[in-house]
């Protein structure tokens, strides 16, 4: 059985689908335009409605089939949810009135199943995100918590289970907010733990072994990251030697990484088969006077697929590409769910030219990193793999804002192997979600040894995350931090200002293109 995820267009929808999932319970995400038919509810267990950034009583909202709440499915609207289902149900909205954004503090009103665990009155603290809030509840619902600026923050129909919710219970920033996901899913809704890594590994190779014929190869596309490894090593366990890996050295990987990568691999014992390509100056040839950020990203993806299509040529019978996408590469390149807006593109996102014959085989598509990694744990990947650092499909090149040369290819490299050589000796590296280097096209004046220089500017970006999708800047030491400048400056020939990024995601992204 399955939690239905209906997307109105919020960036957090695929956070729902990960603390369903942290919880035990198989969850997928479908826009929220998708059709109520017998078909689509055989399978379901329980509905969530997303929030979304749109006003429900807009001419242009997201289209509903308002069946979805009429199926005696337990069903929990979240945010925009919850004010749709007001709406739908004959409740009175708030439009544009005491918004509220960030942290809130809520008080439980009596006693429900929604907050089991919580005693009447007590507080707890929320993330909200909304300008409209329900003024009036519809016949049949009771209130079940409130806040300063919005008098019914929960609601619920206990006889026909349908419950709302005006925050959002999914991120991190409502501390409590797991356990009320917990207490719809467990409490109302009846559902089973259902969904483990072990599960997720042996129906994807049974899908895997059907989708692949048994006369035919596999081509992936491996990098060395968590991402393409685990892939590889779900494809191999698949089909086996008929699994061909490709590791392109798009010579824009940090210092000394494809040698790197290289024996990382081959020390894990994974029985991967790969072939290491020199691309580098098909790449930088490229991307020579390219600047825009999608037009980079772009350029690359193009020269990724012509190396895997010239590299099918000396493999017989290859059928399938496999990638490594997950999906907050997908969230952030298309709206392939529902109205959500796209952030950037990835180079291994929106499929294959139609010269290419391959198809594609993307078996974590569905996942999160933390999912990535928890199943490369139970596949035997070593750790050593695992926790690294994600590390962007284009490479540099989207930390190198402005033109890519050789020459500032090899200046980022050099600083960026600075930064993170003393992330590592501060014990620091694995308390990160990313550390790195953007170097800049900004030139500014300094000194040096009594002369003046007219050179570039390094970045510094340190961030913890817990899948990406959200992120805070991370706070380094003082001393890190100078020592760090300091070798900067004084090592690396074409830097002479170093700074530091602290912004968080959002409003900013991770990377810098």
């Amino acid at each position: 059985m399955t939690v239905l995820i209906l997307d109105f267009g919020s960036q957090y929808t695929q956070l729902i689908a990960r603390r369903v999932r942290e919880l035990g319970v198989y969850s997928e995400i479908k826009p929220c335009w998708t059709e109520c038919t017998a078909e689509h509810t055989k399978e379901v267990q329980a509905i969530i409605l997303s929030g979304g950034p749109a006003s429900v009583t807009d001419a242009d909202a997201p289209k509903f089939d308002k069946r979805w709440i009429e199926q005696n499915i337990p069903v929990l609207g979240v945010c925009y949810g919850m004010q749709l289902i007001a709406h739908l149900k004959g409740g009175k909205l708030s439009q544009g009135e005491n918004r509220e954004y960030g942290f809130a503090t809520v008080q439980v009103e009596g006693k429900s199943k929604l907050f089991s665990g919580f005693d009447a009155g007590d507080k707890t603290t929320v993330w909200m995100s909304h300008g409209d809030h329900v003024a009036e509840v519809p016949h049949g619902f009771e209130a079940m918590a409130s806040s300063e600026g919005c008098p019914f923050v929960a609601m619920g129909n206990v006889a026909k289970k349908i419950y709302a919710l005006q925050f959002h219970p999914e991120v991190v920033h409502s501390p409590r907010g797991k356990e009320v996901l917990s207490n719809f899913l467990f409490e109302i809704a009846q559902c089973e733990k259902n969904w483990a890594a072990e599960n997720f590994i042996e129906s994807t190779v049974q899908r895997i072994r059907s989708m692949v014929p048994q006369d035919s190869n596999v081509i992936c596309g491996l990098s060395g990251g968590v991402d393409s490894t685990v892939a590889a090593v779900l494809v191999h366990r698949a089909i086996g030697d008929r699994l061909h890996c490709i590791f392109v050295d798009t010579g824009l990987l940090r210092k000394h990484e494809g040698d790197e990568v290289m024996e990382m691999l081959g020390r894990g014992g994974l029985g991967l088969q790969i072939h290491r390509v020199d691309a580098g100056s098909r790449f930088l040839s490229a991307l020579q006077g390219v600047t825009d950020p999608e037009a980079k990203r772009k350029s690359i993806g193009k020269v990724f697929i012509e190396v895997f299509e010239s590299e099918t040529q000396r493999i017989p019978h290859v059928s399938h590409l496999v990638q490594g996408t997950l999906y907050p590469d997908v969230i952030e390149s298309v709206s392939v769910r529902g109205p959500s807006v796209t952030i950037k593109s990835h180079h291994n996102v929106g499929g294959l030219p139609d010269r290419m014959k391959l198809k594609l085989i993307e078996p974590l598509r569905e996942l999160f990193k933390d999912e990535v990694r928890a199943l490369g744990r139970q596949l035997g990947v070593p750790d050593e793999l695992l926790r690294r650092q994600p590390f962007p499909g284009p490479g540099l090149a989207v930390r190198l804002v402005g033109e890519i040369t050789p020459e500032r290819v090899k200046i980022l490299q050099e600083a960026d192997a600075i930064f993170v050589e003393e992330i590592r000796a501060a014990d620091l590296y694995d308390t990160l979600w990313q550390a790195f280097v953007v170097l800049l096209p900004v030139r500014s004046v300094g000194v040096m040894g009594d002369g003046r220089t007219y050179e570039q500017t390094a970045v510094l970006r340190a961030v913890r995350s817990e899948d990406g999708m959200t992120a805070e800047w991370a706070y380094l030491p003082q001393e890190l931090l100078r020592r760090v400048s300091s070798r900067i400056s004084n090592e690396v020939r074409g830097i002479n200002r170093v700074t530091m990024d602290i912004s968080n995601k959002p409003p900013a992204t991770i990377e810098w293109e």
